[in-house]
Formats: C-alpha cells, sequence, structure tokens
C-alpha cells in the first residue's frame, strides 16, 4: 500500500448478497483500498441459536469479490479489493476458547446500555460478541473506514459508540439498506425461508411503512403510530392461521420500537423536527406439515428466522416536504 491511502474495511460473516456489495461498493468509490473480512464469529450467537447451521458459502462468496473486483476496473472506481481476510477462531480468539454463555469467561467489549435494549434484550450476548470482534479487526485491519448497513441500525449505533468512547482511529460509514423488488430488507438469514415463509416475511416492512404514513399524516403520539404497525402485523397473522397447516406460514412479534435517533430511548410522542427510529423485529416459525415439492429454504423450514428492519422517520418527512416544495415551485405549462 502506497503512502497516504486510504484503507476501506467491510466486516462480513459470509453468505454475501447485495447488501454486502453495495457496501463494498461504497468502500471503492471512497478508499483506494479496500478489505474485506468473511468470519462466522461465535461470540455473538447464543448457546441455543443457529451458529452451527449459519451459512457457510466461502467459494460462492470469493467467486463474487473476484467478480466485483472486476467489475471495479472496468468501471473506473477509485480504489480496488486489496485483501479477502478470512481468520480462523484461533486467529481471532488467540487465548480462552470464546464462550457464548451471558457470564462465560473471555475477554470481551460491552456497550451498555445500547447492547441491552432492542435486539440486546432478546439475544443478550450479541451485540458483545460484535463489538468484541469489531474491535479485533480493526485492531488488525486499522482502517481508515468502516461500512455497515442501515438494516442492522443498532448494530451501526453500538460500533460508533464504540469508536468514540475508546478513540478508534476510524470513521463508521452506514450505507442505505438494500432491498428485494417486494420490499424485503436482504439478509443473509433469508435463504432459511423458501417460498412459505418468504412470501409472509414483507410483513414487517409493510407494518413500518403504516407507521410512516400515519406519521406523514400528522400522528405524532407513540401508541397511534405503534396501532398503525401491529394492525398490518395482527391481520397477517389471524389470516395465515385461518389457512390449513400445509399452507400457513406463523410469526410472532419481538418487538416494535419508536425510539430516539440519538440514544434509542423509547419516545411517547415522537417530534416531526427530531424524528425518531422506527424499528422492529419478527420471528418466522418453522413450517409445519411442508409438502414434498415444497421450497422450504435453506435448513428443510425446520429453524425458526429472525428478520428485523427499520426506518428513519424524519429522513422519509424531510424527502416529503422537499418534493412538495419542489412541486409547488414547479411552474404549472
Amino acid at each position: 500500500m502506497l503512502a497516504g491511502e486510504s484503507v476501506g474495511f467491510v466486516p462480513t460473516m459470509g453468505a454475501l448478497h447485495d447488501g454486502h456489495l453495495a457496501l463494498i461498493r461504497q468502500a471503492l468509490q471512497e478508499n483506494q483500498q479496500v478489505y474485506v473480512s468473511i468470519y462466522v464469529n461465535p461470540t455473538q450467537f447464543g448457546v441455543k441459536e443457529d451458529f452451527s447451521s449459519y451459512p457457510n458459502t466461502l467459494q460462492s462468496d470469493l467467486a463474487k469479490l473476484r467478480w466485483l473486483a472486476a467489475d471495479s476496473l472496468r468501471n473506473d472506481s477509485v480504489g480496488q479489493i486489496t485483501a479477502v481476510f478470512t481468520p480462523t477462531t484461533r486467529d481471532m480468539y488467540p487465548g480462552l476458547k470464546p464462550s457464548s454463555e451471558v457470564d462465560g469467561p473471555g475477554s470481551f467489549v460491552t456497550i451498555t446500555p445500547l447492547s441491552s435494549i432492542l435486539e440486546g434484550a432478546s439475544r443478550p450476548v450479541f451485540f458483545r460478541g460484535v463489538a468484541t470482534v469489531c474491535m479485533k479487526l480493526f485492531n488488525i485491519v486499522q482502517p481508515d473506514m468502516v461500512y455497515f448497513g442501515q438494516k442492522d441500525i443498532q448494530q451501526t449505533y453500538v460500533i460508533q459508540r464504540m469508536v468514540k468512547d475508546f478513540h478508534l482511529d476510524t470513521r463508521v460509514r452506514v450505507v442505505p439498506t438494500v432491498r428485494e423488488q417486494d420490499g424485503l430488507a436482504m439478509s443473509s438469514r433469508n435463504m432459511y425461508l423458501g417460498g412459505r415463509r418468504r412470501r409472509v416475511a414483507t410483513v414487517l416492512i409493510r407494518a413500518l411503512h403504516a407507521v410512516q404514513k400515519a406519521f406523514i399524516n400528522g400522528r405524532t403520539k407513540r401508541d397511534d403510530l405503534l396501532a398503525a404497525a401491529y394492525k398490518v402485523l395482527n391481520e397477517k397473522l389471524e389470516k395465515q392461521k385461518a389457512l390449513p397447516a400445509q399452507e400457513r406460514a406463523l410469526f410472532e412479534v419481538d418487538y416494535i420500537s419508536l425510539a430516539d435517533p440519538v440514544s434509542l430511548k423509547e419516545l411517547d410522542n415522537v417530534k416531526p423536527q427530531h424524528g425518531s427510529v422506527l424499528s422492529g423485529a419478527i420471528k418466522m416459525l418453522p413450517i409445519e406439515d411442508p409438502l414434498g415439492v415444497e421450497d422450504t429454504g435453506m435448513g428443510g423450514g425446520t429453524t425458526t428466522v429472525r428478520l428485523i428492519d427499520n426506518l428513519r422517520l424524519q429522513q422519509i418527512t424531510s424527502n416529503l416536504q422537499s418534493s412538495q416544495s419542489q412541486a409547488k415551485a414547479t411552474p404549472s405549462l
């Protein structure tokens, strides 16, 4: 690497999709050198979570990165993919064997209270594991900028707080969520869904859009806004329950959050000029009575699939107001 060249870093757990590639493309536009890591970190999985069955697609991941590297050269990107880092767990945890227990032994980074709310309430070791592995990776790579997706919005808050509190010499870039055509946020876990659950999975973003619409229409009270989300969720769930077992896809709502955009503390009322982070999580339950020819997804539809998503209400409202202002300023023909 030449002196003065900036390094962008995209940490991943593999099973790469277009969301990951968007992060890498952003890094390529802003840095001369781009490093990508692929490592499934055991410490961010709880004892009963799906670490052992998490997708391992290293060869196809490397093929996608080779294609993206060639594509970036053809399109005159600022930078190039310089290295792909695929460490082992012994590399990342050279001392004690890493623990996934809440009170387990090991050297960990904890960022509280951000790590104990929302996702952290349901997955108590998740953000401890994320912060720990990212601290290790940042120390190894020494990047100028690191790239994360908005889909995992609480994770971005945790990483930003860690970088600030520990005086890490890197900048955190948050890249907009990449979605499927029907709105589902891209995620490596989507490959577990199969056809039946995949068709129902968009209920979360539709629920968040219902809140967005209510907010744009002037609703600001928490109860009014969340009622719009739960109306969508409950109606969809009742329709699924009415179907035969071999056709339905059931889900549970973990949370719908309306939080302060700085602290992520829950809000009773959203000030339009201040905005809010609207987020949610649902759990798609295992498929009942799968048919022999049915697409059940990776794992045969036997595992619960957790889906998360979010929207920033202030950003949406600002964009709407800007569009309205432009429309008013456009002369009629």
